[in-house]
């Protein structure tokens, strides 16, 4: 005669009101106290608890495996191979109730999904209510609107969408709340109304209470059956802050009924708009603003989308395969981060990028032992950039000098040919001074890095430290009633060395 496989029935004990304990449910808990059969609870921390003690079935419950472990998944893999090991051990079966419905927000039915059938054990779940059938009630909205559930001690800023009603169960207490406002706060304003559900559908437990999403863990009560309910917003202000709605300005701004504007633009007449805004950017940064940063970020960010949003329109890449591209990138050359690979500093990380890049060519078909050392810069860079880059490459293969006092003989060196072209008749020598000229410039770029200073950064504070100086110049003519056409180049001098020495300069 051959002996049954060993079993687990998960049973769901709803939400907490008896009226809706499922028939199916209740037969079985009543089987239960009749028979062998072992039943464990998750938690006695539930109403239907209750129910059990006044008809006196049996039970034993894992409250102990939350004192015992440091996390909840450490918790629920206890909890999971108790159950393994009682079922084995017990012929009439185990059933394991849980609260509210087993396949929502129940991370041991999970477990045991994925270890039952190897460990020869069979499964049964049957369902009972869900806290979410509650929600839906006692919240008052209907899910087909559109609606997401997320998990309290694990949300991501990424998986907020305004244009949802979401729900957000686990939320234990008042710690874990403060945690939950503060992401919500990245999607959300400050007094944006969400609500709290205290032991929804439980007959004098029950509380909803409306506040604004700053006072979220001022809310007293958070427990096992506590929710939170962010409604979906009415209101444009919240969708400023998801991309979709970036992207669904932009695809408006160039259809037939947006800006004739931006309808005419193409990706060459915008070439110099990118230029000029990645510029501006730049120029936040010298100055050390904020929030003339984030502006002009935002303005260099719509460059990008202009562009990817012309090609979605022929169907060659939306700005989406743009994003796709670049996560697999950044993971694909960050192994050190992402994979199991290691970098002790940043050197040793450009080592690794740069061979994945080699790598990545090869793949392409790319054969690179026929290419250039200096190939990858980009053409329209601007020239002492530029000169810094080909340097930079030149010298990962040796070409390069080894000492600064070379560097700076060489451009004594090329100093000398300019003044040799500078002498010559100037019908003459007009192209050697542009090239000699351009190697003087090119060597003190070679100077800059042997220093460690980015020329065009140098470069630019310098021209910020002549326009001060300058301007101070100017003040005084003012304030002395001159004009430069009344002044003499002693006098001009006279008041720079003064700029030396009493202006301030702003050198960010």
């Amino acid at each position: 005669m051959s002996m049954s496989n060993p079993r687990i029935t998960v049973l769901g004990l709803g939400t907490g009101d008896e009226d809706q304990l499922t028939l199916g449910v209740w037969k079985k808990l009543q089987l239960a106290a009749k028979s062998q059969a072992k039943l464990f609870l998750r938690t006695k921390d539930h109403p239907m608890v209750q129910l059990l003690d006044a008809n006196q079935i049996p039970y034993e419950t894992f409250d102990a495996n939350y004192m015992s472990n440091e996390s909840f998944e450490g918790v629920y893999e206890s909890i999971a191979e108790e159950l393994i090991t009682a079922a084995t051990s017990h012929t009439a079966g185990v059933l394991y109730a849980v609260p509210g419905h087993p396949m929502v927000a129940e991370y041991t039915v999970q477990l045991l999904k994925q270890r039952c059938p190897s460990e020869g054990i069979e499964l049964q779940i049957t369902g009972g209510e869900s806290f979410l059938d509650q929600a839906f009630l006692r919240f008052g909205f209907d899910p087909i609107d559109g609606f997401q559930l997320l998990d309290a001690t694990s949300i991501s800023r990424y998986a907020l969408n305004p244009q949802l009603h979401t729900v957000i169960g686990q939320v234990y207490d008042t710690y874990t709340a403060s945690d939950l406002k503060i992401s919500l706060m990245d999607a959300y304003p400050d007094e944006y109304r969400v609500v709290v559900g205290h032991s929804l559908g439980v007959a004098g437990q029950e509380q909803i209470i409306e506040v604004p999403l700053h006072e979220l863990d001022h809310v007293k009560g958070y427990g096992n059956l506590s929710l939170v309910w962010v409604p979906r917003s009415e209101q444009e202000a919240p969708y400023y802050r998801t991309f979709g709605k970036l992207h669904e300005i932009v695809q408006t701004l160039r259809s037939p009924e947006g800006c004739p504007w931006d309808r005419e633009q193409t990706h060459e007449s915008l070439r110099k708009n990118l230029i000029e805004e990645a510029y501006e950017v730049l120029e936040t940064i010298d100055e050390d603003d904020p929030d003339h940063m984030c502006e002009e970020l935002g303005d260099l960010l719509l460059q990008v989308m202009l562009h990817a949003q012309m090609e979605e329109e022929i169907g060659t890449f939306s700005v989406y395969d743009v994003i796709a591209t670049l996560n697999e990138k950044l993971i694909r050359r960050h192994p050190h981060v992402f994979g199991e690979s290691k970098a002790d500093d940043a050197d040793e990380a450009l080592v690794n990028w740069n061979a994945i890049k080699v790598e990545e060519k090869r793949k392409k078909g790319i054969d690179v032992t026929k290419q250039s050392v200096l190939d990858g810069i980009p053409r329209e860079l601007p020239g002492l950039m530029k000169a810094l880059k080909l340097q930079k490459k030149a010298a990962t293969v040796g070409f390069d000098w080894t000492e600064l006092d070379d560097v700076l003989a060489k451009v004594e060196e090329e100093l000398v040919e300019l003044r040799e072209a500078i002498a010559k008749p100037v019908e003459e020598g007009a192209q050697e001074r542009r090239d000699e000229l351009g190697d003087v410039l090119f060597s003190i770029v070679n100077v800059a890095r042997f220093l460690k200073v980015d020329p065009e950064e140098a470069l630019a504070q310098t021209n910020r430290k002549f326009m001060q100086r300058f301007s101070y110049i100017e003040e005084q003519l003012r304030l002395k009633g001159l004009s430069f056409e009344q002044t003499g180049l002693s006098e001009m001098e006279q008041y720079w060395q003064e700029a030396k020495k009493v202006v301030k300069l702003d050198l960010r």
